[in-house]
C-alpha cells in the first residue's frame, strides 16, 4: 500500500540510482574542497534558505569498507542529528543500516572531521527534535507523508 500524495515516480529505480549518483558527486566535492564546495543544500523547500551537509562515514556492514555520504544535519548541543529519510523511498538508506551494525562514524562539517556514536532517536528524541527538523527543512514532513516506515532521526554523539 503507498503512502497518500506519493509520486508515482519514485516508484522508478531511476529515482534511487539519480539519488546515489547525486549523493557520490556531492561527496566529492565535498572532500576535495574541504567543505567549500557541497557544504549548502538547495533543493526543494532549501530554495530560498540553504540548509547546510555534513559528510557522514560509516563502516559497510557488508564490505566492512569506509562508506561516506552527504546529509543536511542539526545540531543539537554538542550533537549532531541527521534524518535517514531517503527523499520518502520505501527502504531505509544502506548508510543507516551500515551504522546499526556499527555505530561508530565520523562526521566532516567544512574541513573539520569528528568521531561519533551513532543511535537511532526514541520516541521522546524524536518528538522533541521532529519539529526542528522540519523547521531545518520542511521537505522532512512531506518526505513523512510519502512513506509508510517510520523515517529513522539519528543522534551523533561525541566520542
Amino acid at each position: 500500500m503507498k503512502a497518500e500524495n506519493r509520486p508515482t515516480q519514485l516508484d522508478s529505480p531511476i529515482v534511487s540510482k539519480v539519488i546515489k549518483l547525486g549523493s557520490r558527486l556531492n561527496t566529492a566535492l565535498y572532500k576535495r574542497s574541504g567543505g567549500r564546495l557541497g557544504r549548502t543544500w538547495r533543493v526543494g523547500s532549501a530554495m530560498r534558505n540553504p540548509v547546510d551537509v555534513c559528510l557522514l562515514t560509516t563502516i559497510g556492514r557488508k564490505s566492512g569498507q569506509p562508506r561516506t555520504v552527504p546529509l543536511l544535519y542539526l545540531r543539537d548541543g554538542d550533537t549532531i542529528v541527521v534524518v535517514a529519510s531517503q527523499g520518502g523511498l520505501p527502504s531505509n538508506p544502506a548508510w543507516y543500516l551500515n551504522l546499526r551494525s556499527n555505530p561508530d562514524v565520523s562526521i566532516q562539517i567544512g574541513s573539520q572531521t569528528g568521531e561519533y556514536t551513532a543511535h537511532t532517536a526514541n520516541e521522546q528524541e524524536r518528538e522533541r527534535l521532529w519539529p526542528r527538523l522540519v523547521e531545518l527543512y520542511a521537505d522532512f514532513d512531506t518526505y513523512k507523508a510519502w512513506t509508510e516506515r517510520t523515517i529513522p532521526v539519528v543522534i551523533c554523539t561525541p566520542r
